[in-house]
Order: structure tokens, then sequence, then C-alpha cells
């Protein structure tokens, strides 16, 4: 089990942001994690990369169950963890090549000696994800899809059990954003590469692979399971509060208002 999670709740200024959440996702169950802005998407990653810890319930995170051990370093070298809070913390002044590097060993800064080992498996990661022709330009001067792009090289450095890719096409234009599309798309079909759990709000972002949906409300679970289940005119229309047609183009789903 990746992420287990029965009963979970926290609760902030005398309030509970998340309520009762009760979720499961399987190794290699791809996940979509859907929800409008204020949701609760942010207050839910921070809890699995334990960045905080559930007010009530029981939550296991990669087979470390919180509350039993101290587990927030140990959890946070198993997952990936792609988002602008990541971005916002890289030194300027590192090239993208040092930027992926540093997944190696879970730091912001390239602080340790890489081993050619490392080297290589940077560099093919580089190459694997389009970003290898940028390698030696300073990271803060790439586009933000080659940004993303390397961000997610660095993610997978440590050969993650867990990544998570939270809304990874803000501020792309279509191009960058379907580049980047193609790119998660095959990282999912890796024999052994990583379940993926993709936080947006659109839903055309939810390509095929995503097999599994999340609909978040309001810190509640409004909806999860089968994605083709979820992801109808009328489910999405409830969900949103307002009409919507939910058309499938090549088992994607694109949403538009009546």
């Amino acid at each position: 089990m990746i992420i287990d999670m029965q009963g979970v709740s926290l609760k902030r200024e005398g309030r509970f942001i998340l309520n009762d959440i009760n979720w499961k996702v399987e190794k290699k169950q791809h996940w979509a994690l859907l929800g409008l802005n204020g949701s609760g998407k942010t207050f839910l990653l921070n809890l699995i990369n334990a960045y905080t810890f559930p007010t009530k319930g029981r939550m296991n995170v990669l087979g470390l169950e919180f509350g039993k051990t101290y587990l927030a370093e140990k959890l946070r070298k198993q997952i990936g963890f792609v988002s602008a809070s990541v971005q916002n913390r890289l030194h300027k002044g590192d090239n993208a090549f040092e930027v992926v590097l540093s997944g190696a060993f879970a730091s912001i800064g390239l602080y340790d000696t890489p081993t050619d080992e490392i080297r290589e498996k940077a560099i093919g990661l580089l190459k694997d994800l389009g970003c290898f022709d940028y390698a030696n330009r300073l990271y803060e001067t790439l586009s933000s899809g080659e940004k993303q792009r390397v961000l997610i090289a660095r993610a997978l450095m440590a050969d993650p059990e867990l990544l998570i890719l939270d809304e990874p096409t803000n501020g792309l234009d279509f191009l960058a954003k379907e580049q980047l599309l193609e790119s998660v798309e095959r990282i999912a079909q890796r024999e052994n590469g990583p379940t993926i759990l993709y936080v947006t709000h659109h839903v055309d972002e939810v390509l095929p692979v995503f097999e599994n949906t999340l609909l978040l409300k309001e810190g509640e679970i409004y909806d999860s399971g089968d994605t083709s289940r979820l992801l109808t005119s009328d489910t999405m229309s409830s969900f949103f509060e307002v009409p919507v047609d939910i058309t499938w183009n090549k088992r994607r789903p694109f949403l538009m208002k009546r």
C-alpha cells in the first residue's frame, strides 16, 4: 500500500480544513487528484509528505505509520515531490545539471560530491525528459516548461516509490503543457517506475494512465474511484455546482461550461 488514510482530519485555527479522509492508493495505481482552489489539496499533500500531521485518524504512507515513529526524513527520501514550493527554494546560481544531481541527496543545493554513477544517472534522466540540451544553463534562466522538466528529473534521481506532481503545468503554454504531459505518461508506463499522484484543477490533464481519480471539495472527499465513472457531465456538474459537459477524445476528458 502506498497511501492508507482512515478517518484522517486536520484542524487549523479552530476549524477542520480536512475532514474524515478515507483513501487508499496501491502500488502502481496512478491517481489524479482534482479540486478547485481552496479545496484542501495543498493540506492533503502536506500530510502525505509529513510536513504536518493529522489531528485525528490513522495514516500510513509507504509502510510508515504516522505517530508510531519519526518518519519525516525517511519518508521524504522515498517521495519525489514536484511543486512551486520546491522550485522557490532552489539556489540561484545552480545550473540545470546541478539541480538534478541534488535530487540524489534529497537536498536543496549540491553539497556532496556526486559519483560517476550518479552523474550518469542524471545525464540519462536529462536526456529522457528532453532537458539535456540546456543542462549547463542556469536554472533561473529556463522557461517554465524547461524548469518543470528539470524538477521532474530531480525528483526521479532517488528512485522514489511515489511521485507527486502538484499542478506541474501552471504557467505553461499549450505546446509546453502537452510536451510535459507526454513525459508524465512515459514515466507512468515504466515497468519499474513510481506510483504517480497528479494534482490539478484542469480536467483535460487527466491522462489515460490515471485510471483512478479523487475529487476533493471543501476539505472532504466528494467521490473517488474509477476515472471513467467520475468524469461524466452529471457528476462534474454536481461537483463544480455549475452545468458542464464532459467529452472524451483519445481517452482524455475535456470540460466545457454549458
